[in-house]
């Protein structure tokens, strides 16, 4: 259990979306939510090199007792692949909140704290990112990150806790959802855990992927409940999502 705890895996997800402008061709990231108390792996990062174009940290970067320069080092590796946005999980709080802002400022990492960047395509097309803060401790505002970009065809929340889905409906046209959080369970007996595997659903408009994470809490096991991160890569399609 330990040693799974420690595995290294990448999974390459492919969506395709009817209103994803077309003008980009294809967005490519790379998806890494609830690292902990883990060092992110080489490899993993010389995988993602050229592939992916810029990287979502979807919380829970450290807990209480990791130290900054550990951190520090994660996120110098983490921008090898390309610009880090974070957003925050319940467990990033247990740290000095002030130090690990200054953290974020010093190595350039774009914070969504309840709030949204876009990209715009060479044909004035564009694309945007919104990302709430975390959900269990009351800090996300919903309204706020999406306030700048309600009209917008295409949007992409991050959101570390899942349970952000109850506070989304169909006028928020959220077309895609990445969330961690639940570590897929972490350990799972004769395929039983706490909470579901991590997997990709559609609920409604919005499709959510629902990562395993990266690192543990707690206990530094796994079972049943594989450590991962993700590529993912998004193109348009005149059909109905995939």
């Amino acid at each position: 259990m330990h040693k799974n705890a420690l595995e290294d895996h990448i999974k390459y997800e492919m969506f395709y979306f009817p209103n994803f402008p077309r003008s980009f061709k294809e967005i490519s990231l790379f998806f890494i939510s609830d690292i902990h108390r883990r060092e992110v792996s080489s490899s993993i990062v010389e995988e993602a090199k050229g592939i992916a174009k810029f990287v979502i940290i979807g919380g829970d970067l450290l807990e209480k007792g990791v130290s900054f320069d550990t951190v520090r080092k994660n996120l110098r590796k983490l921008k090898e692949i390309g610009p880090l946005y974070f957003v925050w999980g319940n467990n990033d709080y247990e740290a000095d909140v002030d130090e690990l802002k200054e953290l974020f400022r010093s190595e350039d990492v774009t914070v969504l704290d309840n709030r949204s960047v876009s990209f715009t395509s060479n044909k004035g097309e564009k694309w945007h990112l919104a990302g709430t803060e975390d959900r269990s401790l009351e800090l996300d505002d919903l309204d706020s990150a999406l306030q700048d970009i309600k009209k917008a065809e295409f949007k992409i929340l991050i959101s570390h806790n899942p349970k952000v889905m109850e506070d989304l409906n169909d006028d928020h046209k959220v077309t895609l959802v990445l969330s961690g959080h639940t570590h897929g369970g972490q350990i799972r007996i004769f395929g039983f855990g706490p909470y579901e595997i991590g997997a990709t659903k559609v609920i409604g408009n919005t499709t959510i992927l629902v990562s395993n994470g990266y690192g543990t809490t707690s206990i530094p096991l796994r079972l049943g409940a594989k450590p991962e991160t993700h590529i993912i890569k998004i193109q348009h399609t005149k059909d109905k999502r995939i």
